[in-house]
């Protein structure tokens, strides 16, 4: 048995996951031991019981719910991932970056971008950051005038308004407006926004909570009204990879030169490959004078960037595909399942159908609660989901479900959300 072999069967109870003998992001294998297909069937066998004794945030801050609040998946990693941060870490190597790791990872990031979504953007423009948040402080202390007002459409991610909010940027909400059949931004709203004052643009595509996916002409629109105000756009796209079909994401970025010019945009792994722990997220920069000013500040912005999260990411962006696609595959059904849910058991409850992440965005005004919708699924239904509240204007009576979990709980969950609803 060769070294790499020897090491893979001596840590083998680790490689099972959460709750032996379920082999949580596992590939089935062939008679001669090659990788085939991953079996997304062993999602449906995780048990709660074994999801509490992993002991996550998303399972342990409520242990008596289902959790349905925190923005991970219940699946594991992939098993390149968990190969790489392996083999990393038996070489002792979890010290301080280095230029190698972080080049491999910009060149991974860079042709994971141009195979999937046709943007060709150079290596040397991405560079890293410990996540979205400190990305988005790097853009407001960086790359914006001190006090500058920044317009968010709403709802949005719960930690934007107060971490501007801390960074001393006032807020222009702008709503999004529910159609028929998906979401738009009041660009009306937006250009007054401009109009008034706000230098930037915070823009999350895929969105969350909604999950909207913009075509590319509301993009182009987007781009149009900021260059009429010389604007800039902070594009936060790190649920680009999960995208449902039928969809498209395009990168803000590449839809027009001003788009180019205004966009700083983050990317990430964490979401679709569940590596949020991990600390690590990129800057990709398609303003030449942008990268400069990183080179000056960027020791400070991304030194807490994490080593092991560099190469989490690096196998991410480079051999992750093949767990990611039907991963999605099973996030697809989930959200069918859920919508079919809502209409046989909480009929009340409006849901537009999440066109990417694994979000939605539910409605309960209609239910006529006493009190938060979160507060009373979380006390009469063991569910515990984020309160829209934190949402922004206008995100009051409704809540924040995460839908990327094994089937069976989320049938739970909404079962037991209709039955404390019937209990009234």
């Amino acid at each position: 048995m060769g070294a790499r072999a020897t090491r893979l069967a001596r840590r083998g109870g680790h490689r099972r996951g959460i709750g032996s003998p379920i082999r949580i992001g596992s590939y089935n294998e062939g008679a001669d031991g090659r990788r085939t297909a991953l079996d997304t069937s062993a999602f449906d066998a995780i048990t709660l019981d074994q999801l509490r004794a992993g002991g996550g945030l998303k399972w342990r801050a409520f242990p008596d719910c289902i959790g349905a609040f925190v923005a991970e998946m219940d699946f594991g990693i992939a098993p390149p991932i968990r190969d790489a941060l392996h083999e990393e870490v038996e070489r002792g190597q979890v010290g301080y970056l280095s230029a190698a790791p972080l080049r491999a990872m910009a060149e991974a990031c860079a042709r994971w971008q141009q195979r999937h979504h046709g943007w060709d953007v150079p290596a040397d423009m991405i560079r890293a950051v410990p996540d979205v948040l400190g990305a988005l402080e790097v853009a407001c202390r960086h790359y914006l005038p001190a006090g500058a007002t920044v317009a968010v459409p709403v709802p949005c991610y719960m930690p934007f308004l107060p971490l501007l909010a801390l960074l001393g940027h006032p807020v222009v909400q702008v709503p999004m407006l529910r159609g028929e059949g998906d979401w738009s931004l009041d660009e009306a709203a937006l250009d007054a926004a401009f109009a008034a004052g706000a230098r930037m643009l915070l823009l999350c595509n895929p969105h969350n909570p909604l999950g909207k996916v913009y075509a590319r002409a509301e993009l182009q629109r987007i781009a149009t009204i900021a260059a009429r105000h010389d604007a800039r756009v902070f594009a936060d796209e790190i649920h680009a990879p999960l995208v449902y079909p039928g969809h498209r994401h395009v990168p803000y970025a590449t839809v027009s030169a001003d788009a180019a010019r205004q966009a700083i945009t983050a990317v990430s792994a964490s979401k679709a490959w569940n590596l949020a722990g991990l600390k690590c997220a990129q800057l990709v920069f398609t303003r030449p004078d942008d990268l400069q000013r990183w080179r000056e500040v960027g020791h400070f912005a991304g030194n807490s960037t994490s080593t092991l999260g560099v190469v989490a990411h690096t196998a991410a962006w480079r051999d992750g595909d093949a767990w990611l696609e039907p991963v999605l595959g099973y996030l697809q059904g989930n959200r069918d399942l859920l919508g079919r849910l809502l209409r046989q058991h909480l009929p009340q409850v409006g849901y537009l159908e999440a066109q990417g992440t694994y979000l939605a965005w539910l409605d309960c005004r209609a239910l006529r609660l006493d009190g938060a919708p979160h507060l009373f699924f979380r006390r009469h239904a063991r569910v515990a989901l984020t309160d829209g509240a934190e949402c922004g204007d206008g995100g009051e009576g409704h809540v924040r479900l995460n839908f990327a979990m094994p089937r069976p709980l989320l049938v739970e969950a909404v079962q037991r959300m209709a039955a404390a609803v019937a209990a009234l």
